[in-house]
């Protein structure tokens, strides 16, 4: 399959899909892609460089001069600042890139915005009621750009969010605060959880 060029993806991102803001790494479009060899990833986000590159450079430069919180806090030393960018993350290469198109795992910028804040430490929870009345239940310890969803749901049908909440196989929904999740877990019904995502750096996105 032959590559996209760099300016065909950023006119299909900024005419089909809209862009979920990070304070950190800026706009991101969530989408799904094909290689060049054929290979299917149902989740990538595409972000500009400028971003993490610039965190980079401030970062290494922090390091090395011994100016970093981290490093005074964590013991953490420029070589592992340095690991964290470089040899961690899922990457794909732009020239890999042969045809992107809208993901079904990532939530319309309307629904994503209606998830608020975190359940408990390190996790969010929430329930999402379809316009055909059904509902599912999803958790994440820490990503919220793309969500696993069975066969038969659209994320475009999702018309509410229930926050801080879980669904039980009864059909019923209950609250974080008012459910022990611990001791009563066979009461739950299946909790979907946030699907493993690639990010593609773009230069002049």
């Amino acid at each position: 399959m032959k590559s996209l060029s760099e300016s065909e993806i950023i006119i299909y991102l900024k005419e089909n899909l809209q862009p979920l803001e990070d304070s950190n790494w800026g706009p991101g479009y969530r989408s799904s892609a094909y290689l060049t060899d054929g290979t299917f990833l149902p989740c990538v986000i595409f972000r500009s460089s400028k971003p993490i590159v610039d965190l980079a450079k401030k970062r290494f430069k922090d390091e090395s001069s011994g100016k970093s919180i981290f490093a005074k806090s964590s013991g953490l030393g420029y070589t592992d600042i340095v690991k964290s960018f470089v040899a961690t993350g899922n990457c794909v290469n732009v020239y890999n890139i042969a045809k992107i198109s809208k993901s079904r795992f990532a939530f319309p910028l309307q629904v994503q915005m209606q998830i608020k804040g975190e359940t408990s430490m390190s996790w969010t929870a929430f329930v999402a009621k379809f316009s055909d009345g059904r509902h599912l239940s999803f958790g994440t310890t820490w990503n919220w750009e793309f969500f696993d969803l069975p066969d038969g749901y659209n994320t475009e049908d999702i018309i509410e969010i229930i926050n801080h909440s879980y669904l039980l196989k009864s059909g019923e929904i209950v609250q974080h605060r008012d459910f022990d999740r611990v001791s009563r877990q066979k009461e739950l019904a299946h909790i979907n959880p946030d699907r493993v995502f690639f990010e593609c750096y773009l230069d002049a996105l």
